[in-house]
């Protein structure tokens, strides 16, 4: 069972999954599902084929910020570049450790997750069960407020009600790091800031209602704050890291599956950074094939006017930007949710093969 090390007491993992499963409605949903799409044109074609069938099961979340995995399985790019021999299953999942748990299971091979629910995974394998691969998207997380919440400056969040994702996700720690940061606490720890963890669709409608005062949320959560309820953007979370960059999302894999079949992984990550450019040189197009993908998992689409708002708030990227979850763990780690010992993540992120590919390709390789 997952769940995060901690020093103060907390629902358990298991607990925030199912209460986040119930409540997310709009964008988060789970499924299964197999590429069937046809083959994108492009594929260089050079790569050696896989020797014996394989098959490689990816996960990812049915939302902006997960937009390479949407992409590419619509375009067909993961069947052209993992090849003949490779069957891909697609599995989407509603919460980062949900998926972590489903890897350490190995009913997952691979998949798109925050950084957050990755730490602190491998922290409760002792580093032995995943591996950072790839970067996937950068920012695309704001604190917005209620319209009409007074709430002007740090000090006026004394006494209000904040929402987060989950308890220990990326948000949550990102939320009350910069609490503790501004002279404030949660109640958890000794202040008078409420910090409520409330899946992303209810904090929407609690704010409606008047019932939280803001919500640290990933788009399009924040946009649909904005625009459904009335909010306001209080703090992107952009204006808080060296060049606004900030890792969102990665790619993750599992280590028993990268040591046993390293070259299906090299083919995953090909389609990952060729995906990862066709988004940024056709963004109005890649945006519409991530709303389809919502649509087609959700039941309900994304208005124009909302997706494309959240779109212009996030960086598409190959980059996993590792000095940023580092500091994400710092933080975790202070809050008490990474156990007693401060984690060792020398060997977190497994990057040879991305960079191999970047070379093949005439790219800058990344830095760990």
């Amino acid at each position: 069972m997952f769940r995060p090390l901690r020093r103060w007491p907390i629902p358990s993992i298991t607990s925030v999954v199912a209460t986040f499963v119930a409540a997310s409605a709009v964008l988060l949903a789970a499924c299964d599902d197999r590429e069937a799409a046809p083959p994108a044109a492009g594929s260089s074609g050079t790569a050696t084929p896989v020797a014996k069938s394989v098959t490689l099961r990816l996960g990812y979340f049915p939302n902006v910020t997960h937009a390479q995995p949407q992409v590419a399985v619509a375009r067909g790019t993961f069947a052209e570049e993992l090849g003949a021999n490779v069957r891909l299953e697609t599995k989407t999942f509603n919460a980062g450790p949900a998926a972590i748990e489903a890897l350490f299971a190995g009913a997952i091979d691979a998949t798109y997750i925050g950084p957050n629910p990755a730490i602190t995974g491998y922290v409760q394998s002792q580093g032995k069960d995943l591996r950072i691969v790839a970067g996937a998207t950068s920012a695309g997380a704001l604190l917005v407020v209620r319209g009409d919440s007074g709430i002007t400056k740090p000090s006026d969040f004394a006494n209000k009600k904040i929402a987060t994702p989950q308890l220990g996700n990326t948000q949550d720690v990102a939320l009350r790091a910069w609490l503790q940061k501004n002279g404030l606490k949660d109640k958890e720890h000794g202040g008078n800031v409420q910090v409520i963890p409330t899946a992303n669709a209810d904090a929407l409608s609690l704010i409606s209602r008047g019932q939280l005062d803001g919500a640290w949320v990933p788009e399009p959560w924040a946009t649909r704050i904005v625009q459904e309820a009335k909010g306001r953007v209080f703090l992107d979370e952009c204006d808080l890291w060296p060049n606004g960059d900030f890792v969102t999302t990665h790619l993750i894999v599992r280590t028993k599956f990268m040591e046993e079949h390293p070259d299906v992984v090299a083919r995953l990550l090909r389609a990952h950074v060729k995906t990862t450019l066709w988004i940024n040189d056709h963004p109005d197009e890649a945006r519409g094939l991530v709303n389809e993908s919502i649509k087609k998992i959700s039941g309900a689409a994304l208005p124009d006017a909302i997706i494309s708002a959240a779109w212009r708030n996030q960086k598409i990227t190959y980059d996993p930007i590792a000095s940023s979850l580092r500091k994400s763990a710092d933080d975790a780690f202070a809050l008490g949710y990474l156990g007693e010992k401060k984690p060792d993540l020398a060997n977190i992120y497994a990057l040879d093969p991305l960079n191999n590919v970047l070379k093949e390709l005439n790219l800058k390789p990344v830095q760990q």
